[in-house]
């Protein structure tokens, strides 16, 4: 078993554009640790045979829900995997700046539902499965900043509908990640400052879901939700090489999204296959009295 060190499981924290203190020996050596945790945690992580063939980054929902079943990987630890990517690449090393803020119960919340699954079996596919959001969807529990420092530390009163939905179905908020401020499509914002292509990060990861789109290509997270006026889902998957679907207008609800272009915008799902947008869509689809939209796709 590989044991992650505390700073990895600490609170939701927040970042500004700040430029990081010069690097010591000490903190060169704790990211040299993170990246050696990182790759060990990648390569050696019992799964199923399926899922060992693949690799954390190949392994589709249907792979971790066999582990899960199997009883060769839980939910916990699948989350600690995920953060440990987070700690090597995110701040350290490529420094991707894709995510804004961590979810502090996210390993509180992946043992309870270890616990329900065995108890009482999974709610869905997405049961313990660690998602991130686009940081312009709503959370009750982080703040929603639409990658402005205008909106700093704004705490949403209840979760978008979407939200709501991937929760009910057993999915984990591991983190609110970063986007262009306000959607404007260019990929940095005030809250967080420029996103890395974790492919080469000399390109742009597209926006304004460029934040997505990097933490989905560098494993941060199994599931990603973007949003998409005139192409910031589509862009950014293509630009970080992973898939994402713009609904067609009324599927989901637009509740507790901050919006762009209310006739144009839907949020979408983004991952690295298409079994696993499909198994995302289908949870958070549904008829919403607060998004009249929603209407279109009763029945």
């Amino acid at each position: 078993m590989i044991h992650l060190p505390a700073a990895v499981r600490g609170p939701t924290r927040t970042r500004n554009q700040d430029r990081p203190p010069p690097r010591t020996a000490a903190s060169n050596r704790t990211r040299v640790k993170y990246v050696v945790q990182a790759v060990l945690v990648f390569l050696l992580t019992p799964l199923t045979l399926t899922a060992q063939r693949a690799g954390l980054s190949s392994a589709t929902i249907e792979d971790l829900n066999e582990a899960f079943d199997a009883g060769t990987l839980t939910s916990q630890r699948l989350v600690e995997m995920y953060l440990a990517r987070i700690a090597a690449y995110d701040q350290s090393g490529p420094a991707l700046n894709a995510v804004l803020t961590l979810n502090s119960k996210a390993i509180e919340t992946a043992r309870a539902l270890d616990t329900e699954r065995r108890e009482r079996g999974p709610r869905s596919p997405l049961h313990g499965i660690p998602v991130v959001l686009k940081d312009n969807v709503d959370t009750a529990d982080m703040p929603t900043t639409a990658g402005s420092l205008l909106l700093a530390g704004s705490m949403p009163p209840d979760d978008a509908f979407i939200v709501q939905k991937l929760r009910e179905a057993g999915a984990i908020i591991l983190a609110k990640v970063n986007m262009s401020e306000f959607a404007s499509g260019v990929t940095m914002s005030s809250v967080g400052g420029m996103i890395r292509n974790p492919h080469d990060v000399t390109r742009t990861p597209s926006g304004s879901s460029g934040g997505t789109g990097a933490a989905i290509a560098a494993s941060f997270a199994q599931l990603g939700i973007g949003t998409d006026t005139g192409g910031s889902v589509r862009g950014p998957s293509t630009s970080n090489g992973i898939v994402g679907l713009k609904p067609t207008h009324g599927l989901m609800s637009r509740d507790g999204i901050v919006p762009l272009a209310l006739s144009f915008d839907m949020a979408g799902p983004m991952a690295r296959s298409v079994f696993d947008v499909a198994a995302m869509l289908g949870v958070m689809t549904g008829i919403d009295p607060a998004d009249e939209a929603t209407v279109k796709s009763r029945g």
